[in-house]
């Protein structure tokens, strides 16, 4: 089982293929893990592999990765283990995908290293639209798994971690109006319909960012094959 080892925190992850590498960042909001692929319209790690070298990882706390949880963890927390499994596999520049809490992730490693990152593709990105109560509540069925083994984290720590991740007013938690205007990284970004994905988030991500082009069909349909196409041809022209 791949497992990169970093002080108390254990990453699970998986590669296939061969080529420019491409970091997959599954749905699955907090529980974000590999497995969550199988269960989308299309699996980008079988779409994509034949061409890239396609590296999927279980974020901490998700799947079969775990760490360490403090007051002080937030959408950086996660950016930064990101970025450890990526230089301990070797890799300087990549393409990054990601779907849900994808979205912010990629944004959080565009903001942290822009010269790495070739170019992202969004898939129905989470962000705030009238919904917080949703991501609190999301949040707080993952941490009742986690609270029998970590009791050395206070309840108030448990709180400060959940405000770090969804009490923001960024429209995509981690960043916003601020920021993406002056992003220059290529992003294909997938259009979300419903409460975790408002379609204003993939809306707003699109207008502001100065490459970025809006996909708003794509779920399975008469649109999907254009749309994995679409994919395909975007990561074509933006691999080095």
């Amino acid at each position: 089982m791949p497992t990169f080892e970093s002080g108390d925190v254990s990453l699970y992850y998986e590669e296939q293929g061969s080529g420019f590498p491409v970091l997959l960042i599954a749905p699955g909001g907090m529980q974000s893990s590999i497995g969550f692929w199988e269960n989308t319209p299309w699996n980008p790690i079988e779409h994509l592999s034949g061409d890239y070298r396609v590296i999927a990882m279980d974020q901490r706390n998700a799947g079969k990765s775990s760490g360490p949880i403090s007051g002080s963890d937030g959408w950086h927390t996660y950016r930064d283990d990101q970025l450890a499994l990526l230089d301990h596999l070797g890799v300087d520049r990549f393409h990054v995908a990601g779907m849900c809490i994808g979205g912010p992730y990629i944004m959080g490693l565009v903001q942290a290293a822009p010269a790495r990152v070739a170019s992202g593709v969004v898939f129905q990105t989470i962000g705030l639209d009238d919904n917080r109560e949703a991501f609190y509540e999301m949040f707080d069925n993952w941490a009742v798994d986690l609270r029998p083994s970590h009791a050395e984290v206070s309840e108030a720590d448990w709180a400060s971690f959940r405000e770090n991740m969804y009490g923001g007013d960024e429209f995509l938690f981690n960043v916003g109006e601020d920021f993406v205007p002056t992003v220059q990284t290529p992003l294909l970004v997938l259009l979300g319909r419903d409460l975790y994905h408002p379609e204003s988030s993939s809306r707003e991500l699109a207008r502001l960012a100065p490459n970025a082009t809006l996909v708003e069909d794509w779920i399975p349909g008469e649109h999907h094959d254009a749309a994995k196409g679409a994919v395909a041809a975007f990561l074509g022209e933006h691999t080095p």
